[in-house]
């Protein structure tokens, strides 16, 4: 019997920080493939939606076509890691996002965009993250969204001043902040150990 494959990694390549999850990724190890077509999300078997501007990524994921497979994956159950804007496109609602701004779904949350400010209020901090252990996460926070309602099944990871930033759901994983930036691995690795498991790798 052939060996199977290693499970590959999609990042949503249509705008935001690509090649810093690329780089991330790579240095775990991670088989990845940049996302453009709805024939390239077929071929991964999880998938990250990088930092950028929520409103740009979805009006591209539209024009790319990616916008509804990419919802039919999240409903199949693939493994999906969202920061920063990719967070904003996980939640169920944006309570303030453009008129014409959908997210994918998935995340039984509301998201609130730019929730601590514009980019001149970007700042970093160390939080506790209990379910990596230690040291505290240090985290990059650029415009960053916060999550306002957490939903039943969602699990929150971490707070900073007592807005929710970090939020895991079955398959899905999101961070309001950049692990990418800082070198921080460990949110990655979380998301490719659940990759590994759904793939059955």
């Amino acid at each position: 019997m052939a060996d199977r494959r290693a499970p590959r990694v999609g990042v949503l390549a249509l705008q935001g920080d690509v090649r810093e999850h690329v780089a991330v990724l790579a240095a775990l190890g991670a088989e990845t493939a940049l996302v453009r077509t709805p024939a390239q999300l077929a071929e991964v078997d999880g998938l990250v939606l990088p930092g950028g501007e929520s409103s740009v990524i979805d009006k591209l994921a539209r024009i790319f076509g990616l916008r509804e497979p990419i919802i039919a994956r999240i409903g199949a159950g693939m493994p999906v890691y969202g920061t920063c804007a990719g967070l904003i496109l996980l939640a169920d609602r944006i309570l303030d996002g453009l008129p014409s701004q959908l997210p994918f779904g998935g995340l039984d949350i509301d998201a609130r965009r730019n929730a601590f400010g514009s980019q001149v209020d970007s700042f970093e901090a160390d939080l506790a993250v209990p379910v990596l252990g230690e040291p505290p996460v240090h985290a990059t926070f650029i415009r960053a969204p916060a999550v306002e309602r957490v939903g039943p099944a969602v699990r929150p990871l971490a707070a900073v001043d007592g807005r929710v930033v970090a939020v895991e759901q079955g398959a899905l994983l999101a961070t309001a902040f950049h692990p990418e930036v800082g070198g921080e691995l460990r949110f990655h690795r979380r998301f490719l150990d659940r990759v590994a498991h759904v793939s059955g790798a």
